[in-house]
């Protein structure tokens, strides 16, 4: 049922990961740990398919929703290395039509801490829309804020992702999917994409969807265009999905990659020892941009630019860590004080909006391990 490996004094995290199969109706999941560039852990097992036909194998992608958002971040401030955005800046120097009632003012590290106040439609709109970049960016930019951008935040669950492709695309003239893939992934072999082609469409696992609602709090404003309307999120799957860049909802990848990418936020920057983001760009992308009460999920949180501070213990001991969950239970997560990254990824869903039980388990057994 499991493959894989677990280096040396890592056994602990196999019988972890092994248990979910007997205890916890996992369906199909993989689980790595890297440190220092070194792979220490890479598990997987279970099945690819709903049907139970289909064995989960080293090379299958899954999605990894929300947990996609700190790997777009990374394109952010790979851009902002090379001096073409500025996290430091008002978004509105970038992006000049998000200006629109006030929302200008505010820094592009700011609105990438879901400080920007538009965190969904409360009108409805063609949830197509979510698939026509330049559409969707231009009725996102001419909302009013829910709140005055820069005093709170509000998990931006999907407008997240408009708002960084949009700056990677004035920035750079290409998608963010596109610099994702060109400038970090494939340069280095990391199997993660946003905008999944369709030649790797085959080896996607299927989601089986949790049985249960997350339970998000009082639907005041905010919750509800977030997350409560029928046009809340894109309205298709399948090829269509897959296949487009939404890059805070959609990233596909295997375990593997996903603590592979989420290196750069254990170690200065750096995957594989190589530098990807300069030192002056790893800083601004991991300031504290906001803490405190979320306007939309049930936490309180401390937020730097797309990525969370690990104020929770969420993602272990180290409040100075860093990580984020997605959609169903999956995470990713990164610790400076060991250089240690790792990942959780499956495809049966739980309601748990953040520290999957799942993932606690294997995380806190990595850490009885170091």
């Amino acid at each position: 049922m499991v493959d894989g490996f677990v280096a040396p004094g890592f056994e602990p995290v196999r019988e972890a990961f092994a248990a979910h199969f007997d205890d916890q109706d996992e369906l199909g999941a993989g689980f790595s740990v890297v440190v220092q560039g070194e792979t220490k852990v890479e598990l997987w097992g279970g099945y690819a398919d709903r049907a139970k036909t289909r064995p989960w194998v080293r090379d299958t992608l899954v999605p990894v929703y929300s947990t996609s958002k700190p790997i777009a971040a990374l394109v952010i401030a790979w851009l902002h290395g090379r001096g073409l955005i500025d996290l430091n800046d008002a978004i509105g120097e970038a992006w000049p039509a998000f200006s629109e009632h006030g929302k200008g003012a505010i820094t592009v590290a700011q609105a990438m801490a879901h400080q920007a106040g538009v965190p969904g439609f409360s009108q409805p709109i063609d949830p197509d829309l979510w698939f026509d970049p330049p559409g969707v960016a231009a009725a996102l930019a001419a909302l009013e804020p829910m709140w005055v951008p820069g005093t709170a935040h509000g998990y931006h669950a999907v407008t997240y992702g408009v708002i960084v492709a949009e700056l990677a695309q004035r920035a750079s003239g290409r998608t963010l999917g596109h610099l994702l893939r060109d400038e970090i992934c494939g340069p280095r072999g990391i199997d993660f994409f946003i905008g999944t082609p369709a030649r790797e469409h085959a080896r996607c696992a299927e989601i089986a969807k949790p049985k249960q609602a997350a339970k998000l709090g009082p639907h005041a404003e905010a919750v509800r265009a977030a997350f409560g309307t029928p046009w809340a999120s894109p309205s298709r799957g399948g090829t269509v999905w897959r296949e487009a860049e939404l890059p805070g909802v959609n990233g596909h990848g295997t375990a593997l990659s996903v603590a592979q990418l989420y290196q750069a936020f254990a170690t200065g920057g750096k995957i594989a020892g190589q530098a990807v983001l300069v030192e002056e760009a790893y800083a601004a992308l991991t300031a504290v941009q906001g803490r405190g009460q979320d306007l939309v999920l049930p936490f309180d949180l401390v937020w730097a630019a797309g990525v969370n501070r690990n104020s929770n213990g969420f993602y272990g001991p180290n409040p100075d860590a860093f990580g984020h969950a997605g959609w169903g239970g999956s995470c990713g997560f990164a610790d400076p004080a060991l250089g240690l990254s790792g990942s959780y990824v499956m495809n049966r869903q739980s309601h748990h909006l953040m520290a999957d039980p799942r993932a606690v388990r294997l995380i806190e057994a990595v850490y009885r391990c170091v």
